[in-house]
């Protein structure tokens, strides 16, 4: 019995030693698993969602509500549930199919037979030799898509060996897809990180410091302590973070080419996201291309550097940015000298403060002494010697940095808020003429304000009129504020007067006319420029007026987002108002989904293209942008297409400005679309995000069908488009409701999925339907199962309405080729 005893014991001891090792004679099969010694890792065989596919993997253990962290075999899936990791003959780690061929191997050319393989409590999986207890290979050095805390990813300057991780082709394809990041030392003392997509930049981080980067404001803060920066002595840069205040913490890399800094919420329970990369357009490498800046809090967002103007005005103008700009006036220092002829009038150089510097920046050289300064870390010696260098265009400094400065055209320039550098630009001394300047812009100055100051009195004189008139009528409740109002500075927005608009319009010719809305008629006009424009005009028979016209200004001036139409400018002139968009060639969604020449045009890709921008235009509105907006008439005629087809959510007349700490609102007037709006706000006039996010799956059913929600009115069955989609849910025949255009095989599961999606967002309750975010998550299969749908509102169609009730809300309602539309509550 004793030795029975102590074998069992040697044999629980062995078992306890494996747990979280591989031996030669203990492989791991499909279904095991080990775990690392604090239990924080695991590793085994898994399938991504959506996917049959086999691959061995590394994730946490108790939060695995994620995917895995490190992946082995990310280029070769295994087709079954036959795969084995082992250690071979040779001591490589090695993943086996089901006939015994490698699929994976560590491939260490100075492995000995006699290794093991361990998971680390850091999520390390390491490859160490039995006797000497040497590490051979490690996972943290061939990361997937995750840089987990104390992983390092490094560069050597000199032989070009690389460290770097990068995305997933898709959430259910693990291979290495198109966005990648990395080190990329370009100076000794400048060392950026970017993130390349196919090779070319897509992000950058901005020069390195020493302590952190000067291309991102927040990392003086929270980020510091967490992140390393370290150069060996053979030319290695090596990048690790460390965030001390949460161990579950680390950064991903997206399929879209974003990284998130993740962290476990302990409080909610989840993962949290605490940074991310790509936070707006601006951060997009090279938006504004040569000599531009990028600014996100103004409109547009792209601008010239002073002494600069675009190189192609008229794609400039329509938002084409990346042809950049070129120098307004040559530089006459060095060509002076060059001649020989004395210098009279030197270049200078402007200042631009809180700066993301360009990328491609040089170290000015060190000196012990220029001109009476004993320091190289003084703006003044940078300024001299970057004016003495006829190829220097620009310079700044920075206390860790030094002096940087730059000789090729500059990209990717950013504003920021706070934070970053100041940057000085090298002009000609004609820009410098400070007397001439000022004197303009005094005069200038006073001229605007003096129009501004005349046209706002009017505005607030019309807006006042137009309280008293509401009020008096018993509609208390306004579709702004006054707190909203005060946002309006005309000074932002471009004023157009009528008599340019009529030329641009030929004095507003039917033949122009691009449309007929509740607000009045949109026209299409070509600006003196050659720039292409659509003009809203208000009718004066319109049910609409300034109260409209205004909410479109206050809202609408404020926004950029790639997914909204743009406003380029306003017209207030007597009795006149006027709105001035940017001109999509393609008109509305409806024009194309409806029309059975064109909706050929609109395959599977265009149609998924087009709900994912409408849904990141939602999410911008009700969650990014600077102001909280519920829109209240997303419909098919409201979404624009641009020549490439990508929406633009349009016509912000009926939307609604939230507070941060408002979820939600009543009116006693009712706006809006029939067949678009959600119950509580058509019966009740109640209206949050979640009403929003009805009209969206209502949209969404109508771009998977390709049928109106209203094209069911006058079927025998009397169902709308809901109840069609509900009746065939329940009959499992949910296919039927596909449009045939795009019902092809390769494409079916992807589109019933967005069936599903567009059910989950026409839910009778708001509480049922999800949030914006949430719907994009599930349409990019983010979030992997789905809650089964309830029965969606108004799947009967409403007949108590006699026929004068009738013919009353066609005249107050809009079908779906209008732009704005408005129902008065009863």
């Amino acid at each position: 019995m004793s030795v029975l005893v102590l074998l069992l014991c040697c044999f629980c001891l062995d078992f306890g030693s494996a747990l979280d090792t591989i031996k030669s004679f203990q492989p791991i099969k499909d279904s095991d698993y080990i775990i690392s010694n604090g239990g924080a890792f695991k590793m085994g065989f898994f399938s991504p969602v959506n996917s049959t596919n086999r691959y061995l993997g590394i994730w946490y253990n108790k939060k695995s509500v994620l995917p895995a962290q490190w992946v082995a075999n990310r280029e070769k899936p295994l087709k079954d549930s036959s795969g084995v990791l082992t250690i071979s003959e040779d001591g490589n780690l090695v993943i086996l199919d089901g006939q015994k061929e490698i699929l994976w191997s560590s491939n260490v050319t100075n492995s000995v037979a006699n290794s093991s393989a361990q998971l680390l409590d850091s999520g390390n999986l390491i490859l160490r030799e039995s006797t000497t207890g040497t590490i051979v290979w490690e996972s943290f050095q061939h990361p997937s898509d995750t840089l987990l805390q104390k992983m390092k990813f490094s560069t050597n300057a000199r032989t070009g060996e690389k460290v770097q991780f990068s995305s997933w082709k898709s959430p259910s394809d693990p291979s290495i897809g198109s966005f990648s990041s990395g080190i990329q030392p370009q100076t000794q003392s400048l060392v950026h990180i970017f993130i390349w997509k196919d090779g070319s930049p897509f992000w950058r981080i901005g020069p390195w410091n020493s302590r952190s980067s000067i291309g991102i404001p927040e990392m003086n803060s929270i980020y510091r302590d967490g992140f390393c920066l370290t150069e060996d002595q053979d030319g290695t840069y090596n990048f690790s973070c460390s965030y001390v205040s949460n161990s579950l913490f680390h950064y991903v890399m997206t399929t879209e080419g974003d990284i998130l800094a993740r962290y476990w919420d302990f409080e909610k329970d989840d993962w949290g996201i605490l940074w991310n990369a790509v936070k707006s357009e601006c951060d997009v490498y090279g938006m504004c291309g040569a000599f531009g800046r990028c600014n996100s809090q103004s409109s547009p967002i792209c601008s010239c550097l002073p002494g600069f103007e675009p190189k192609n005005t008229k794609e400039w103008n329509r938002g084409n940015w990346t042809s950049g700009c070129v120098r307004r006036t040559t530089l006459s220092q060095c060509a002076v000298v060059n001649s020989s002829i004395e210098v009279v009038k030197k270049d200078g150089f402007l200042k631009l403060k809180t700066m993301k510097v360009p990328d491609f920046a040089n170290s000015l050289p060190a000196h012990e002494s220029f001109g009476g300064l004993s320091s190289t870390n003084n703006e003044d010696y940078c300024r001299q010697q970057c004016l003495e260098n006829c190829s220097c265009i620009a310079y700044a400094y920075d206390s860790g940095t030094g002096c940087m400065s730059w000789t090729r055209s500059l990209i990717d320039i950013q504003k920021f808020s706070s934070g970053g550098v100041d940057l000085y630009i090298r002009v000609a001394y004609s820009e410098l003429d400070v007397k001439k300047v000022v004197t303009i812009s005094v005069i200038i100055g006073a001229i605007f304000i003096s129009i501004c100051t005349f046209l706002l009195s009017r505005r607030m004189a019309k807006q006042k009129a137009m309280e008293i008139l509401f009020f008096n009528r018993g509609e208390a409740q306004q579709n702004f504020d006054s707190d909203n109002l005060a946002q309006v500075k005309v000074q932002e927005l471009p004023l157009f007067n009528v008599e340019k608009l009529a030329k641009a319009t030929n004095n507003f010719h039917l033949s122009n006319k691009l449309g007929q809305g509740g607000f009045g008629p949109v026209y299409r006009g070509t600006l003196s420029d050659g720039q292409e424009v659509a003009v809203k005009r208000l009718s004066k028979a319109s049910g609409q007026g300034l109260q409209e016209f205004m909410n479109e200004v206050v809202v609408i001036s404020k926004l950029q987002h790639r997914n909204l139409v743009r406003l380029l400018g306003c017209c207030v002139e007597g009795e006149e108002k006027m709105l001035v968009y940017e001109y999509m060639p393609n008109k509305s969604l409806d024009a194309f989904l409806f029309d059975p020449h064109k909706e050929k045009l609109l395959d599977w890709r265009k149609r998924f293209n087009i709900i994912e921008g409408i849904g990141r235009g939602l999410l911008y509105l009700h969650r990014d942008s600077r102001l909280r907006i519920i829109h209240r008439d997303l419909k098919a005629g409201n979404i624009l297409l641009d020549k490439e087809l990508n929406p633009k959510i349009s016509d912000f007349g009926m939307a609604k400005i939230f507070r941060s700490n408002e979820d939600h609102a009543n009116t006693n007037r009712v706006v809006g679309t029939y067949g678009y709006m959600s119950p509580e706000y058509a019966m009740e006039g109640r209206f949050s995000d979640k009403s929003d996010v009805f009209s969206f799956g209502v949209l969404l059913l109508e771009i998977l069908s390709g049928r109106r929600n209203s094209s069911f009115y006058h079927d025998e069955e009397s169902l709308s488009l809901l109840g069609f989609a509900w009746k065939l849910w329940n009959a499992s025949n949910i296919v039927a409701l596909i449009d045939p255009i795009i019902n092809e095989p390769c494409f079916e599961m992807e589109i019933l999925r967005c069936i599903h999606v567009g059910l989950l967002c026409v839910q009778e309750f708001a509480k049922d339907r999800p949030i914006v975010s949430v719907v994009i998550s599930m349409l990019k299969r983010e979030i992997v199962d789905l809650p089964h749908p309830k029965q969606p509102a108004f799947i009967e169609r409403q007949i108590a309405l006699d026929n004068k009730s009738s013919q009353q809300r066609q005249r107050d309602c809009s079908d779906n080729n209008v732009s704005i539309t408005m129902i008065q509550g009863r």
